[in-house]
């Protein structure tokens, strides 16, 4: 029976459409029993290149169940025919645009129902995962008696990150199956754990090789394994006084990191099973109209058309890369750690920089880098293997693309490219990770300019999801491909700006970090004005930020556009250019307006968001009205896509939906009076831009 799943697998995948009259009536799902009488079901969502979860699937489920029931199969397995992986959790679509919580819970009792049934079966049921095995996905997978994952299969409970929390039935079963705060914390955090972890945890049965597959299942279908439960520690914590103290501590703990007055999905989580742990059938009761009620929430429809905008700009870009090998210039913090997330995403790297502690400090980045993502053994040394200390820069003939992060200054990128460029073999991209200066001016001296592109990559390089992919009219329509696909290969959103001072990010965030300068200036303190963007909904506040950035990187960006825009902006302080000129950087440097310790700001403690008199709108309003400047010089294609720059690469309050999101839900008309009223009090950089009618 090994080769069964395989070659089913293969076959269908292979004959796609043509074998589904042959396996069954199902659009989404096929079903085969093999010679020893075990049903094998496989979920294969048609033209789709992921398998989700949706009503219709469901529904199809049901109809699934009710064929097995009328003929009892000696077990069943619920695999995917999908190579990628099991389930990516539910259809987001679904959700998107919801006003009515009680037509989605209605919706999700009738989901429920189907699941619930699944878990009822009188035979055995085994779930082999592989690859992602995410939300609805991993709840469907709970609902099985068994469950298998084979290694390098990540399982979790993302839906946090929309908003929400687990809808159908994983509040209940993942709390009842493992120690229920190691539950809650996969579902507080949304973060997935590899095969192995999972299997530690007890949320699978074992991590499995392919190969031992077969045997697995053969012997839950035999009633040779026990179905798995935790142990009386779990049954401790899920008792009633030992959840109340648990969950006192998630709270504080999340309230740190999510307030509830913008993050309602893990508190209500929390709340859920403080009330109910330990009562399944109260509890599931509970979480279908808990979700209900977040899925209607602006946080959730925000976060939800977030999830959206990141998905079609990663479509847009194309799936198939053709860049195979790159060679990086410059192994400084910028330069060293793009080197080193392109070898983590599996390409071949060269690093040149003529320091070479430069090389050996972003090669321990690397392996740091490794370490964190839990690559350990040999999975971590292929990672370095891939990344070649290239000092005298041969790798230049041999690459795809050549990408420099060498110092922002014109004519030393001039240099440069006068020496690599006769050295590109043909079809190669030459690419600048420039924060500022116009590829019109880069390209100067070029012999092919078609081919060079801006990737523009946001600092921690691991991190931050966004590549801002700068074009320009001399550009080739395949070098923009190109690089977009290339963006989307390094699971980046690649976001398309034009070649204009400060491109998109840079442009909007200026005029917020120059007014939190202005503020402390006035006498403000550095903790009571990132308290208050903070308190607004920003992870981090603006002189935080720009100790992140590089205070050199902010000085450098904030002269390029006070020298080319025509928009007011606040005066740069001469302070600024005194801590450059000394060396006091940030993080980087260890000092800048925060001392910094172990990658830390060392702040004064005691100051929240309510005791500080700085107004959000000082910091806030400047960055809206950039953003409407962009979208008026069509910077950016549309707004949408402004919004997701803002977010990714600049961590706008997601909750909010981004800065132009965020002005049409407080309304446009409110927007601009409020700027009109700080111009009042605060002078002409505060006057608002003429595109705000692109807004009503």
């Amino acid at each position: 029976m090994g080769g069964v799943l395989s070659a089913l697998q293969d076959r269908w995948l292979a004959l796609g459409p043509a074998a589904a009259a042959e396996a069954g009536p199902w659009r989404d799902w096929r079903l085969t029993r093999d010679d020893e009488g075990i049903a094998w079901l496989l979920i294969d969502r048609a033209d789709r290149s992921a398998n989700t979860l949706d009503e219709t699937v469901l529904r199809q489920l049901d109809e699934v169940l009710t064929s097995l029931e009328a003929s009892p199969p000696k077990g069943l397995v619920l695999r995917s025919a999908k190579r990628a992986g099991f389930i990516a959790g539910a259809d987001v679509a679904a959700f998107a645009g919801q006003s009515d919580p009680a037509a989605i819970e209605a919706r999700m009792a009738e989901a429920h129902r189907i699941v619930e049934r699944l878990a009822g079966l009188a035979f055995p049921t085994v779930a082999v995962v592989h690859g992602y095995c995410l939300g609805g996905g991993l709840e469907l997978a709970l609902a099985c008696a068994h469950r298998f994952a084979v290694k390098g299969a990540k399982l979790g409970f993302p839906e946090v990150m929309l908003g929400l929390h687990p809808g159908l039935g994983g509040t209940v079963r993942s709390t009842e199956l493992i120690d229920p705060t190691e539950a809650m914390t996969l579902m507080l955090t949304g973060r997935s754990v590899a095969a192995e972890r999972a299997a530690s945890l007890g949320l699978v049965d074992a991590a499995l090789e392919e190969r031992h597959v077969a045997h697995a299942v053969r012997a839950a279908c035999a009633g040779a394994l026990r179905e798995m439960r935790h142990g009386l520690k779990g049954a401790a914590l899920n008792a009633t006084p030992a959840r109340r103290i648990a969950a006192r501590r998630m709270r504080a703990q999340t309230e740190a990191k999510a307030p509830a007055a913008h993050y309602p999905a893990p508190h209500r989580l929390i709340d859920l099973w403080e009330a109910h742990g330990g009562d399944p059938t109260a509890m599931q009761a509970a979480e279908r109209h808990s979700f209900a009620q977040l899925v209607v929430t602006p946080t959730a429809q925000n976060l939800i058309r977030v999830f959206q905008l990141r998905e079609r700009l990663r479509k847009a870009a194309g799936e198939h890369s053709t860049i195979r090998q790159v060679h990086v210039v410059g192994a400084g913090a910028m330069g060293g750690d793009i080197a080193g997330w392109c070898a983590l995403q599996g390409l071949q790297v060269t690093l040149a920089d003529r320091s070479l502690p430069a090389i050996g400090d972003a090669l321990r980045r690397a392996a740091e880098l490794c370490r964190q993502r839990h690559l350990a053994g040999h999975e971590g040394r292929a990672v370095l293997d891939r990344l070649t200390p290239d000092p005298r820069g041969q790798g230049v003939g041999q690459a795809d693309l050549v990408i420099e992060a060498v110092p922002e200054r014109l004519e030393v990128k001039h240099a440069l490219y006068r020496e690599l460029e006769p050295q590109l073999q043909p079809g190669a991209i030459l690419a600048t990770n420039t924060s500022s200066l116009p590829l019109e001016e880069l390209r100067s001296g070029l012999a092919e300019p078609d081919r060079l592109i801006g990737l523009h990559f946001f600092n921690p390089v691991a991190r931050m999801p966004l590549i801002e992919v700068v074009r320009h009219d001399q550009a080739s329509a395949e070098t923009v491909a190109r690089a977009l696909a290339f963006a989307r290969a390094l699971d980046r959103v690649p976001v398309p700006v034009a070649s204009a001072p400060g491109f998109l990010v840079n442009r909007a965030l200026t005029p917020y970090l120059l007014e939190a300068m202005t503020l402390l200036d006035e006498g403000a303190s550095k903790e009571q004005i990132d308290a208050a963007a903070i308190g607004f909904g920003m992870p981090m506040g603006p002189v935080e930020l720009a100790d992140r950035v590089g205070l050199d990187v902010c000085l450098q960006v904030a002269l390029t556009l006070r020298a080319r825009l025509d928009r007011p902006l606040a005066a740069i302080p001469s302070w600024l250019r005194d801590k450059v000129e000394q060396g006091e950087l940030g993080l980087k440097s260890g000092q800048g307006f925060y001392r910094w310790q172990d990658g830390k700001p060392m702040r004064t403690d005691g100051v929240r968001p309510s005791d500080t008199a700085v107004s959000a709108d000082r910091l806030i309003l400047p960055l809206v009205d950039a953003c409407v400047g962009c979208l008026r010089e069509q910077v950016a294609e549309d707004a949408d896509s402004i919004d997701a720059a803002l977010i990714f690469g600049a961590g706008f309050a997601p909750f909010r939906g981004g800065p132009l999101t965020y002005a049409k839900t407080r309304g446009p008309a409110e927007t601009v009076a409020a700027l009109g009223q700080l111009a009042e009090q605060q002078g002409e950089r505060f006057q608002p831009d003429p595109g705000w009618s692109l807004l009503t």
